[in-house]
């Protein structure tokens, strides 16, 4: 593919996919305006959205190197992480939970998965696809990485603490969660949602660029949450590995950066903050710490 390709969704979103002109055979997703998703058919293990970096760099970490796993991926995009996954853990298993079926329907037509992926993509919306995912999944996932946007924001009832007990059913022994939170200055929202992890999954990290988790910019933080302990040698090396400049945040210091925000509740949930107008429109490449809401 050498130019743009656009569908308008179901939805009335536009869906572009562009050609990067800095890299062959690397391709960028945007949707209704907004970069979602960052794809190198030649090479799947380059992931350029800094978010997308650190959950590659979470999942690395989980058991040996190229030991297959269990994967569950809430929000699919142009499927970048479970690309990711079968190029670094070939024989995994990935179940895709994705609301656009013509989205993935267009990525699959124009940016195509490699033959034996093991990806399985199911549709609609990704809390309510859970009580119809398989019985022998509860219990049996490795890695589930929460990915949902709606445009440029997280729909509200996707971070709740009931959602997420509802998702920690899903988790092998050893499992880890990790979500994706776009938030402002300031940080309300994200330290809301680190808080309500935390209750269902009392094992909890945050990894976000350093001014971003200071609360001075827009910007994504990534949450890891497991009912066990998070081994203390993966944050070193979380943060050696950037993106930089990276921040690694947990125990204490996680809830000295809460600071009694409060847990999300089915009631009291709110979608994630929107982005400023031309926030991530106007970036070019070679920025520091580039990056989009979601989902990859």
């Amino acid at each position: 593919m050498t130019s743009a390709v656009q569908v308008r969704l179901a939805n009335g979103m536009m869906a572009v996919i562009e050609p990067d002109r800095w890299a062959d055979g690397s391709y960028t997703l945007i949707v209704d305006g907004t970069p979602q998703s960052h794809v190198d058919l030649d090479d799947p293990t380059r992931l350029f959205f800094e978010y997308v970096q650190r959950i590659g760099h979470v999942i690395d970490e989980w058991g040996d190197p190229g030991e297959p796993l269990t994967a569950l991926h809430l929000g699919g995009g142009a499927l970048t992480l479970p690309r990711y996954i079968h190029a670094t853990r070939p024989g995994s298993r990935q179940q895709v939970l994705e609301l656009d079926d013509d989205l993935v329907a267009f990525v699959r037509e124009h940016l195509p998965l490699p033959r034996q992926s093991g990806i399985r993509v199911r549709y609609g919306d990704a809390r309510a696809l859970l009580a119809r995912l398989p019985a022998a999944l509860h219990g049996a996932v490795d890695v589930i990485v929460v990915d949902v946007f709606s445009g440029a924001r997280i729909p509200a009832h996707v971070t709740s603490v009931e959602f997420y007990r509802e998702l920690s059913g899903f988790l092998a022994p050893g499992g880890i969660v990790a979500v994706n939170i776009a938030d402002g200055p300031g940080l309300a929202f994200a330290r809301g949602q680190a808080a309500t992890l935390q209750l269902v999954l009392p094992q909890v990290a945050a990894l976000a660029e350093t001014g971003v988790l200071k609360g001075r910019r827009f910007g994504n933080v990534v949450l890891v949450g497991s009912a066990s302990a998070l081994s203390m040698e993966w944050l070193p090396r979380l943060m050696a590995r950037g993106p930089h400049p990276a921040t690694v945040t947990a125990g204490a210091d996680l809830s000295r950066w809460i600071a009694g925000a409060p847990v999300v509740s089915d009631q009291s949930a709110v979608p994630s903050p929107a982005p400023s107008l031309g926030l991530f429109t106007t970036q070019k490449r070679g920025d520091e710490g580039l990056s989009a809401p979601g989902s990859r």
